[in-house]
């Protein structure tokens, strides 16, 4: 009887991922999920990698103008560190971190906190990135959202960067990228 009713008086976590293309809507669905929270009255933190300076210095921007507060990171650590006493844990652009994330979120996760993550999936050459493939193997759900495919109207594969660069980290809109599904990716990388 004491170990159940242990049991129920646990804080539980769990961590979600939310995975795709660019363009395919993960911030905004991060955004959101922890609106939702906030007007709950939980206690939320947001984190992103520092070089991510594209829309805001310090915040979480969609690529369509929707924005949230965030506390912009060098280190996955950091957000450990920075997350005490947090019910909700929010983390843009996950592919741009150390591979520490899984671990980090897992930690999180492990204390009682439901751990959001919003990240590529896959880089421009269609490879996993970062450290990805471990939190969507480690997390309870995971969604995948999908871009359309600029060139012929499907559902979105891959991030196809269209300037020549071959960095793996390359900040950029749609003057470096654009989506495309899984044939339109192929037929571009035949003529490259």
């Amino acid at each position: 009887m004491f170990v159940e009713e242990n049991r129920a008086s646990v804080k539980r976590g769990w961590i979600e991922v939310i995975c795709g293309s660019m363009f395919s809507g993960k911030t905004e669905e991060l955004i959101r999920r922890l609106k939702r929270a906030q007007f709950a009255k939980q206690k939320v933190e947001i984190f992103k990698p520092s070089v991510d300076t594209r829309y805001h210095d310090i915040k979480v921007v969609s690529h369509t103008g929707i924005e949230i507060h965030s506390t912009p990171v060098a280190s996955s650590s950091n957000i450990f560190l920075l997350a005490a006493d947090t019910e909700v844990v929010g983390i843009d652009e996950a592919q741009f971190f150390d591979d520490e994330l899984p671990n980090v979120c897992k930690q999180l996760a492990d204390k009682g906190v439901r751990v959001i993550v919003a990240g590529l999936d896959m880089d421009f050459q269609g490879k996993p990135f970062g450290p990805m493939p471990q939190l969507l193997a480690s997390a309870e759900y995971v969604t995948k959202v999908h871009a359309i495919c600029v060139d012929c109207g499907q559902l979105a594969y891959v991030s196809h960067r269209t300037v020549a660069n071959e960095n793996l980290v390359l900040l950029g809109e749609t003057d470096n990228y654009k989506p495309l599904c899984r044939q339109c990716y192929n037929i571009s990388n035949q003529h490259t």
